[in-house]
């Protein structure tokens, strides 16, 4: 071979780009990925993510050792939900956790593939994310809590805790998927209680103080908060209205009576997210959501905050203290 054409060779090789060997191009990622896609924020979903990675070690798995979970929080803005559903399927996460029911339904329009479990306050089967509670079918199922059930209870807590009013408002996101039926379970429960009511509206946090403007004008002697990702995340300002215009007022999580709200009555959320993380981790391990039936969990929490109380000037009856999980003093 001539010496130029050696050079040409020699000089071609070391054009040619460095392939690495197989197994390292290759290399599958060893800890699974949890997709979180959650309508509220990382500081109103404290205990949820809390029970959730609970219920996740029951099953053997621990964030940061044996699984990453990649959060995405909508914060009360329902229309961030679709591009972050999205995103997640995009990034072929294992399996997705979604919570509440526009997440839950948003992120089921996104994959029918990747495993979904889901944590809704309503009837999934009527809401077509299920076929059946046993056989939910498909790649989903999940936690069912009907919150619409607690309506006509949480009205009566109220009263009982407020006495005879002769109007109580209430507050409800038109843009919550629930709303209608939650407004109507209130009011069917107003009337068999012989109570008065005025439905109010709010699908952005600008719209409280309206909200509260109405109330104080219409003279309503309590507040009934309807369950929403907007007002969960929303609770801190919502609270702090309510104290300024000496309202007493209820909430659909328990977080809100601990953080100055005057009472709540809720399903556990405990129990909800660690059944939710029990769940995918159980799909982690090799089940198929098809074949685990829709939980619906058994513990109802009321939780009276005697402080708040107190500053309204209301007395807490010796009956309701009783049957409170929890009094905040």
């Amino acid at each position: 071979m001539r010496r130029r054409e050696v050079i040409r060779l020699i000089g071609g090789a070391a054009a040619m780009p460095v392939l690495a060997p197989p197994a390292a191009r290759a290399q599958p990622s060893a800890m699974p990925v949890i997709g979180w896609l959650s309508a509220t924020s990382t500081m109103a979903a404290t205990r949820a993510v809390a029970a959730f990675r609970s219920g996740l070690s029951q099953t053997g798995f621990v964030e940061g050792q044996n699984v990453t979970i990649d959060y995405r929080w909508a914060e009360g803005d329902f229309g961030r939900l679709p591009a972050l559903a999205n995103d997640l399927v995009s990034r072929r996460v294992a399996v997705i956790a979604a919570s509440p029911l526009r997440a839950a339904l948003v992120v089921k329009t996104a994959t029918a593939t990747i495993p979904i479990v889901f944590a809704v306050g309503a009837d999934p089967v009527k809401l077509g994310l299920v076929a059946s509670f046993n056989r939910p079918g498909g790649n989903i199922t999940g936690v069912s809590f009907l919150l619409n059930e607690l309506v006509p209870k949480r009205l009566e807590l109220l009263r009982a805790l407020v006495g005879n009013t002769s109007l109580i408002a209430c507050l409800f996101n038109p843009t919550n998927t629930n709303a209608e039926s939650d407004s109507r379970a209130v009011q069917s429960a107003a009337d068999a209680l012989g109570q008065r009511l005025i439905i109010l509206k709010a699908g952005a946090e600008s719209e409280f103080d309206a909200v509260f403007a109405t109330i104080v004008r219409e003279r309503a002697g309590a507040l009934f908060v309807g369950p929403d990702a907007l007002f969960s995340d929303r609770a801190p300002r919502l609270i702090a209205l309510a104290a300024r215009h000496s309202i007493p007022a209820t909430y659909g999580q328990r977080e809100a009576a601990e953080a100055g709200g005057l009472m709540s009555y809720a399903t556990s959320d405990a129990e909800v997210y660690r059944e939710v993380g029990s769940y995918v981790g159980r799909i982690l391990n090799g089940e198929h959501p098809a074949d685990l039936p829709v939980v619906q969990p058994t513990k109802l929490e009321l939780v009276i905050n005697l402080k708040t109380a107190k500053a309204l000037g209301l007395a807490v009856p010796a009956a309701l203290l009783a049957l409170a999980d929890e009094v905040i003093e």
